[in-house]
């Protein structure tokens, strides 16, 4: 399969995902730093799960700290880690991943560098493509989820293809594959963003736009400078990880 998927991706950049038509159903994981970045590739993987492709989600942490104080009643970690997680759950029942498909792992919290969690739950499923972001991030929660899973897929043994997705926060990237989308596909993705109310309030109130209308613009920006006659794109980076 490797061989396969070696042929299909490394031929070529940039290639449209929908163009790509896989010999068999993947197993697909998504490494999510926060609540959120899963629904920030909605699209693309809207459209992997359509074709017979499983998905899997791990979010690596709480994301606690992106949450206003008393918004939802939650004024400690706990609560906040727990709102974040809840609003996580309802976009991805809306999105139809199943409920056993989405796991927490709340890494790196009380100052912990323990990888065992994500290294075992890597471990369990048997990767064709991962989904994670750009190295190149100011985040530094996006920067250590990038170099955790290239870390433990070097320990592992794990050799597949990595999408690199392209976030608000990215620095710089090469595009080597990109899903376009038009309006009605943009109306569903601003709803499933939507669901993170947090987040969304959170926006509003400190850039007076809507966490949808910041990830759309993203998208908005990268069709374009592709030339697509799409008015959005979700796009990526592939890198190939070698055992």
């Amino acid at each position: 399969m490797t061989h396969d998927l070696d042929a299909l991706l490394a031929a070529g950049p940039p290639r449209s995902l929908r163009d790509i038509a896989f010999p068999r159903p993947l197993q697909v994981l998504v490494l999510a730093p926060h609540p959120d970045d899963f629904d920030a590739i909605g699209v693309t993987l809207r459209h992997l799960q359509a074709q017979g492709h499983a998905i899997h989600v791990a979010v690596l942490t709480s994301g606690a700290s992106g949450v206003d104080d008393g918004f939802g009643g939650a004024s400690d970690h706990l609560a906040k880690a727990a709102l974040r997680e809840a609003e996580q759950r309802e976009s991805c029942a809306f999105f139809g991943l199943p409920a056993q498909r989405l796991q927490f792992l709340r890494l790196w919290e009380d100052g912990s560098d323990d990888l065992a969690p994500l290294g075992t739950w890597m471990a369990a499923r048997a990767a064709d493509l991962l989904f994670l972001p750009h190295g190149n991030d100011s985040n530094r929660t996006h920067r250590r989820t990038f170099e955790a899973v290239r870390m433990l897929a070097t320990e592992q043994g794990i050799a597949a293809w990595a999408c690199l997705n392209q976030d608000a926060k990215t620095q710089g990237m090469r595009i080597d594959l990109h899903c376009g989308f038009y309006d009605a596909e943009a109306d569903w993705k601003a709803q499933l963003l939507r669901m993170h109310r947090s987040q969304q309030a959170r926006n509003l109130r400190t850039r007076g736009s809507g966490f949808d209308e910041r990830v759309l613009q993203v998208n908005r920006q990268a069709a374009q400078a592709l030339g697509l006659a799409q008015p959005f794109a979700e796009v990526f980076e592939l890198l190939r990880l070698d055992a």
